[in-house]
């Protein structure tokens, strides 16, 4: 199979880089990955992931929820009631930077199209990108909304949306700085890009070591920090204007984490490390277990 070995820093180019943990893809195949860390940025990354064509298998599971929108089993159940009231609150989000009369919206790996129906909803003019056939049918036979698949992203017209939004998708990108180019592009003049990515730097991170969910490989091709995140941003001429927490991300990955360390999950022993990662991150959003960042070209 092919594989991508990276020699210098995906995000900052130093080759300041060494290997740091070997952690097992629970989710699919069972096989070790090992993250590697920049010394420089701070980034980790997955070294010698499988190329862009080749890691469709890796994505193949009845249990992956942005894909099949399934309710199989206690966690996914409760993912499904929470996401009811977390897609609200990311609507809200993007409205108080953007405006809500007349604006147009693209949402890169929007799954089986939860969000885009949420906005298209509230008047938006909306389009979605989402590489997974599957995931497509879903939105279409759910939602009615027929988003587009990757290959389209390029042929979309440049400065015509005023709000783009990544809810967990950039880890997932092969090709990173082009990507961060092309959405710059597609963005208005005042437009906003809202990032959401997992950050490394959670207490629940710590607490779980190699069993954290949010590592995810080999689907996770990057594990971000707020600094690796400035970094990468910068470079492209857009700058973080805002970071927002997203703390129901703490308990469901500490949900996970713990059925993957123990076999089984521990919910009161999940429970309060999600709580714990939360109350370190109110004094401190650069340690929310996942953050949403705010991106602007100005």
């Amino acid at each position: 199979m092919n594989r991508v070995h990276y020699t210098q820093c995906p995000v900052c180019g130093s080759s300041h880089i060494n290997p740091l943990l070997t952690v097992k893809d629970y989710s699919v195949s069972g096989e070790p990955f090992v993250v590697w860390q920049c010394t420089d940025c701070s980034v980790r990354f997955t070294q010698d992931v499988p190329t862009e064509d080749a890691i469709g298998p890796y994505y193949q599971s009845p249990d992956y929820i942005s894909h099949t929108n399934t309710s199989k089993g206690v966690i996914n159940k409760l993912y499904q009631q929470v996401r009811k009231l977390t897609l609200e609150q990311k609507a809200k989000l993007v409205t108080s930077y953007t405006g809500s009369s007349n604006k147009k919206l693209l949402d890169v790996g929007s799954g089986v199209g939860a969000f885009l129906h949420t906005m298209q909803a509230k008047g938006w003019n909306v389009t979605g990108i989402e590489p997974d056939a599957e995931a497509r049918k879903v939105a279409k036979q759910t939602y009615g909304v027929e988003a587009l698949a990757s290959t389209a992203l390029p042929a979309l017209p440049p400065h015509s949306f005023d709000a783009i939004t990544l809810w967990h998708v950039l880890e997932h990108v092969h090709s990173l700085h082009a990507y961060i180019e092309t959405l710059k592009t597609l963005l208005t003049a005042n437009g906003k890009l809202f990032i959401a990515v997992p950050n490394y730097q959670a207490v629940d991170a710590e607490k779980y070591g190699l069993a954290w969910a949010a590592y995810d490989v080999p689907r996770h091709l990057y594990h971000f920090t707020p600094k690796a995140m400035k970094v990468l941003v910068e470079q492209h001429g857009l700058h973080i204007i805002a970071k927002k927490p997203m703390p129901f991300d703490s308990y469901y990955i500490s949900l996970l984490s713990s059925k993957y360390r123990n076999g089984s999950t521990n919910w009161i022993a999940a429970f309060y490390n999600g709580f714990r990662s939360n109350l370190s991150a109110m004094s401190d959003v650069d340690k929310c277990s996942s953050v949403i960042y705010v991106i602007s070209k100005t």
